[in-house]
């Protein structure tokens, strides 16, 4: 008996490739984002270097905060990111955990890996107008990188949540002023008038041309209307008859109430409140990093 051979079109055998490296990919990412820690808290310590004291009290002021105007902190810490940039990191992990509420994305997370020694304050696309990169930036020069670097962990989570809280609340000006007596000096600071040169340059070449059409062509598209190229958020409202406008930022949330998309409720008995809802989860890359 003569089994009769099966023979394949140029086009089958390209989507059964497409098909095979389909999964192969998504396997990949689906194990690359099972590393990911689980929510278990506002204070996820898994590198455990914020004493027990002060990880009770961050989660009952961060609950109050929340149960008071909605917006969401949370706190994570993780041995090492194991060779990958604290950027995407915590632009996966905030998303992965869909903090904040949902259509508000008004969280923010705090993110430290002590064996890389790098940090990050990543913003949700709701609060990137009030928590400012240049916030994130002061907190992180002025109130973490000091403090960990006298070893005091607890001490530098502490206050870069009492910034937060201060800035998310309306109260900026404290930080700024602080920011302006203190100015960081890393050994990288450039001369003034070779900044002002950079800046000139900068909007000659990459001005509103630039922002209006390069971003949609070679950028990532994250939702309607919002790209992420070069390191920026480009934001683009529409009106009646197309693109009305256009603006970068680089980062955003809003306001949030604990929430896990996935369905794993947690509360706390002293939250007043404050327990997983919703599911927001965007973020856009919009915050500051550093190391000590």
């Amino acid at each position: 008996m003569t089994i009769p051979s099966i023979s394949l079109s140029k086009r089958d055998r390209l989507a059964s490739a497409v098909l095979i490296a389909a999964v192969v990919l998504f396997s990949c990412v689906m194990a690359f984002a099972a590393d990911l820690p689980a929510l278990t808290g506002r204070v996820v310590d898994n590198a455990g270097i914020i004493d027990a004291a002060t990880r009770a009290a961050l989660t009952q002021k961060l609950a109050d905060f929340e149960t008071k105007g909605s917006d969401q902190i949370v706190v994570a810490t993780i041995p090492s990111l194991d060779g990958e940039e604290i950027e995407p990191y915590a632009n996966r992990l905030f998303r992965f955990w869909k903090l904040g509420q949902a259509g508000e994305n008004n969280a923010v997370l705090l993110l430290v890996a002590p064996d890389d020694r790098k940090m990050r304050i990543e913003v949700g696309y709701g609060l990137e107008g009030t928590l400012t990169d240049l916030h994130t930036k002061l907190i992180i020069e002025n109130d973490m990188v000091p403090a960990f670097r006298a070893g005091d962990f607890s001490g530098g989570i502490s206050k870069a949540v009492d910034d937060m809280i201060m800035v998310l609340e309306g109260n900026p000006e404290e930080l700024e002023a602080r920011g302006k007596r203190n100015p960081a000096d890393d050994g990288t600071s450039i001369d003034p008038i070779f900044a002002v040169f950079l800046i000139l340059w900068a909007t000659m070449f990459f001005g509103g041309m630039a922002m209006a059409f390069l971003p949609p062509m070679f950028g990532t598209k994250l939702s309607p209307g919002v790209y992420k190229w070069l390191g920026m958020t480009f934001r683009y409202g529409r009106g009646p008859s197309g693109y009305s406008g256009s603006g970068w930022t680089t980062g955003s949330s809003s306001s949030g109430g604990w929430s896990s998309g996935s369905g794993s409720g947690w509360s706390s008995g002293s939250s007043g409140g404050g327990g997983f809802s919703g599911g927001g989860g965007s973020s856009g890359g919009g915050g500051s990093s550093g190391s000590w």
